[in-house]
């Protein structure tokens, strides 16, 4: 297997990357090897202070890079040879199995969109990332932040991708997905929430457990799985990732609050395309980019997209 890793993405890259990079080759398997995407002298410069050795690492030289500023549309088009362009152009021809970048956001997400397209039969695809529980492995949220705005039926579709992230790549077996909402009650939410409901009630596409609300988001009594616009997602993972701030800002030392660490995931995965594609936090340091890649190798050998796959191809 080959991961492709955009060393030029993120804010503390190239630095954080290739180190990130040098960790997971010390923890991942000896058949996964890399492909440093970027600039060949920095990279080349790196691995000899450090004496790396290469045998699981190829070069892939670009000469631009995609900024944290550029536009998210137009980067990719402007800078055809970036270490982003360039990552998603041998992800199409299957030159890596999969591509992780901490790199521009949204340069990740047009790429992905018009270089892997969406997986005929999606509406939208949807990013996700997992909520930490007190009493099981935590629950899996999406959409966080492509789609602000969604249609009930584009919820509906987020219940079938998000059951198949925590079957194939969790490993729960029958995952349980609720419709975050305003009460439990079916009749409570706005118009989009009330029609979701009615779509997802009996569904056969997944175990739908019906409306769950806040106090639900970090335990597994319920669900493991929660569905929602980005909007509302969004809003959530920055809270999260906030009160972890201000937990170590105070000194609190506590197993479950280190959970919210987002170093300790690493990345998530764009569910919906045609290739694996993860996308890191743009502030990872090295033990976050080492989490990025292992995770993209988790996507990966779950098959992940080819399930998603099979499933709108046969539905």
């Amino acid at each position: 297997m080959r991961i492709g890793i955009d060393i030029m993405g993120g804010d503390y890259a190239p630095g954080a990357t290739l180190s990130g990079t040098v960790l997971a080759l010390s923890e991942m398997p000896a058949y996964i090897d890399f492909a440093l995407i970027g600039d060949r002298s920095l990279i080349e410069d790196y691995l000899t202070d450090n004496r790396v050795p290469r045998d699981r690492l190829h070069i892939v030289h670009t000469s631009e890079v995609v900024e944290m500023g550029d536009h998210p549309a137009k980067a990719l088009n402007q800078k055809p040879d970036s270490s982003m362009a360039v990552g998603f152009r041998m992800l199409r021809k299957g030159e890596i199995d999969g591509f992780c970048s901490a790199g521009n956001t949204g340069a990740v997400l047009v790429g992905a969109s018009l270089a892997i397209k969406s997986i005929p039969g999606l509406i939208r695809p949807a990013i996700g990332t997992i909520l930490p529980s007190l009493d099981g492995p935590g629950n899996i949220i999406l959409d966080i932040g492509i789609n602000p705005d969604c249609r009930p039926d584009v919820l509906y579709q987020y219940g079938i991708i998000g059951s198949l992230y925590a079957k194939y790549v969790t490993g729960i077996e029958n995952p349980r997905v609720g419709l975050l909402n305003i009460g439990s009650e079916e009749t409570k939410g706005n118009l989009v929430s009330r029609s979701a409901y009615e779509l997802m009630n009996g569904s056969t596409d997944f175990l739908f457990v019906g409306n769950v609300e806040g106090n639900d988001l970090f335990s597994n009594k319920k669900m493991d799985v929660v569905v929602c616009e980005g909007f509302v997602g969004n809003i959530v993972l920055k809270e999260a990732e906030t009160l972890y701030t201000i937990v170590r800002k105070r000194n609190i030392q506590d197993p479950f609050l280190e959970k919210f660490n987002y170093e300790n995931y690493g990345g998530t995965p764009i569910l919906g395309i045609n290739a694996p594609v993860v996308i890191g936090h743009g502030m990872s340091n090295p033990v976050a980019i080492k989490n990025m890649l292992k995770h993209t190798m988790e996507v990966v050998e779950a098959g992940l997209c080819e399930k998603i796959k099979e499933t709108f191809n046969n539905g």
